[in-house]
């Protein structure tokens, strides 16, 4: 039970939408009866956490490359990144966020208010203005979407927050404001669209199945407003909130994050008070699951590299389709293949990711936007923007430009050729309203007069 927008005060002029949504993870099969959730528990492990109490003062406290801190108009640290916002005072984080503990010339100082609360980013990125900007307001909405309360100064909600600022690093969803799908033959997309759209209950508006951190299924109640449609963003912030709060961890939603070969199922509704009525719907959709082995889809999808594409020289790539399909205008979406060898470590994913970083803010300049960049240094870059795709690639050294587009050509009839497993392209919609002459057994029928995504996302 969670409010995906700010309440309505002077700050805000949007009205709240309260929600609830229902968590549910399939049981175990055989294969994972060894998992026990003790196991998983220890997965768990968040980055921000181990430098919780990290002396604020010590050379390894400034050295991080990005540093995030929320206060309130007073002053009062709530939330810091590294160390503990007990140890600093409103004084101390002045200062800290200064010449010379922060040079000018190495790091960005960026402030952004909302309402009561100030949020500071101080990076040593690549990174531009409006970007750091914009993380400080998924920060921002991700408070809010715990239904913060001042006074608790965000207590018990570090994790949440940790993991925000740690998957944006890694993450180019956020950078691109699009969602990744989990690679899945369509016709058993298809399927487990339609085992979602037989479950349903009076005010479930979505329902949605994540593997990997990746969307495999996405089915909308048809009446849902133009208003009420989820953002990309919604969804990044909610992905979160289940790979990071501990309130996730009991009961059906034993597990706050999920393995590759695991789904999870998210039910969402406009009424708080349904949560057994979805659980009733979780029942329903697992048996289904159970009686058409459904899962092992999942499990046996198969994700690909840059060698399964025959592009010669193609280290990575970002492709974000701009007019393949209306859905993708409603719900945007990217697709990238697995990091090779070169960039699997942390320190390497991130930094192909500042590239890319730095590619988007050039391209989309305010003042000069760009349609192509190339690029030669340690890797070739191109980014290429236009009305149907946006694309970002890494080659190779010592590629040509003439040959990294001839390449990003081939690329493209590839992404064309697997649209339709790479994508969410068609969605049913369904009704939970009885309809004069159906009955209720009627209700999850497959609507498929509308094959575009989500008119409502």
């Amino acid at each position: 039970h969670v409010p995906l927008e700010p309440p309505l005060n002077q700050h805000c002029h949007r009205p709240r939408r309260l929600v609830s949504f229902h968590l549910a993870w399939p049981r175990q099969t055989s294969m994972d009866r060894k998992r026990t959730p003790w196991q998983v528990v220890l997965w768990m492990s968040q980055p921000g956490l181990t430098y919780r109490n990290e002396d604020i003062m010590s050379e390894s406290w400034r050295q991080h490359r990005k540093h995030v801190f929320v206060l309130s108009e007073a002053g009062k640290p709530i939330y810091s990144r590294y160390g503990n916002e007990e140890a600093l005072s409103s004084t101390k984080l002045i200062l800290l966020c200064s010449f010379p503990l922060f040079p000018s010339n190495e790091h960005t100082v960026v402030f952004l208010q909302k309402g009561p609360l100030v949020l500071v980013s101080v990076s040593a990125t690549r990174q531009s203005e409006q970007q750091l900007r914009s993380e400080l307001l998924h920060v921002y909405h991700q408070i809010v979407s715990m239904n913060f309360d001042l006074r608790r100064l965000l207590f018990g909600s570090e994790k949440v927050l940790d993991g925000l600022l740690g998957v944006m690093d890694s993450d180019p969803g956020f950078m691109l404001s699009a969602v990744q799908c989990l690679p899945l033959p369509s016709s058993s997309r298809d399927a487990l669209s339609h085992i979602l759209q037989k479950a349903i209950t009076p005010n479930l508006v979505f329902s949605f199945l994540i593997a990997n951190n990746r969307l495999v299924s996405i089915v909308q109640e048809k009446t849902v407003l133009e208003d009420a449609r989820l953002k990309p963003n919604d969804l990044h912030l909610l992905f979160n909130v289940i790979r990071a709060s501990s309130a996730f961890q009991a009961g059906e939603i034993w597990t706050p994050i999920y393995p590759p070969e695991c789904v999870c199922l998210v039910l969402l509704s406009t009424d708080k008070e349904a949560f057994y009525a979805m659980a009733e719907c979780n029942r329903k959709i697992e048996e289904a699951f159970a009686s058409q082995n459904a899962l092992q889809w999942v499990a046996n999808t198969q994700l690909y590299n840059v060698d399964d594409i025959g592009v010669a020289n193609l280290k990575h790539f970002l492709n974000k389709p701009s007019k393949v399909l209306d859905h993708h205008r409603k719900l945007p979406q990217f697709t990238c293949p697995e990091m090779e060898v070169a960039y699997r470590s942390q320190e390497e994913r991130i930094r192909l990711l500042d590239l890319y970083r730095n590619m988007h803010y050039r391209i989309h300049s305010t003042s000069r936007p760009l349609k192509l960049i190339y690029h030669q240094g340690e890797e070739t870059l191109l980014a290429w923007v236009c009305s149907k795709f946006e694309m970002y690639a890494c080659f190779i050294p010592l590629v040509t430009k003439k040959s990294a587009i001839s390449e990003l050509t081939k690329l493209l009839r590839w992404i064309k050729k697997e649209e339709e497993r790479l994508f969410i392209c068609h969605l049913p919609k369904y009704s939970t309203a009885l309809q004069p002459g159906r009955s209720s057994t009627d209700r999850g029928r497959s609507d498929t007069s509308n094959t575009g995504l989500l008119s409502l996302l």
